[in-house]
């Protein structure tokens, strides 16, 4: 039995015929039918669309015969075959893009709803943060001495003292 070299294919694994993936010729042409909507959806194209039938219009009904290749008297059958397959193709890839358009549109609300969830989980956790910071100072001014109450104290304690020498120390009547 003859063993397989290297170069030559394996029958068991299909045969690549591009280096390329092929997403990236699907994405090509998803990025050309987003041109061909965006181009259609201009005024410039209904103005040059509608230039093109005046001319052919126009051209076959004002030439000679001889020259005239879409006969009026046939209702320019060639003109309605060529704007029915302008619409035929168009119709898909506007499509197409609008599909596109959908995903993208789809995972730009993805992304908005986890950012939003982001937000709104911030926003809990600064509100607690917060109420956390309010709870300690209230519990730190409870303990706080203020100046006016420092002074009560103070002269509540030289009034004691000024009662207790006021007083005889050995504790009985004169």
């Amino acid at each position: 039995m003859a063993r397989l070299s290297r170069s030559s294919p394996r029958l068991d694994a299909p045969v690549r015929t591009s280096t390329r993936p092929r997403t990236t010729s699907r994405d090509r042409f998803g990025r050309f039918t987003e041109w061909v909507a965006r181009a259609m959806g201009t005024p410039a194209f209904l103005v040059i669309l509608s230039l093109f039938c005046v001319l052919w219009i126009g051209w076959n009904t004002l030439m000679p015969h001889h020259l005239r290749f879409d006969d009026a008297a046939l209702g320019f059958t060639a003109l309605t075959l060529m704007l029915s397959l302008q619409a035929s193709y168009a119709a898909p890839l506007i499509l197409l893009a609008q599909n596109r358009q959908d995903d993208r549109d789809r995972v730009q609300i993805e992304q908005d709803r986890q950012r939003a969830e982001r937000n709104l989980a911030d926003t809990e956790y600064l509100a607690r943060e917060i109420v956390a910071l309010r709870m300690s100072l209230e519990e730190r001014n409870a303990q706080v001495v203020t100046r006016d109450v420092l002074r009560q104290e103070l002269r509540a304690l030289l009034a004691e003292l000024g009662d207790a020498d006021e007083k005889p120390a050995g504790g009985g009547t004169p």
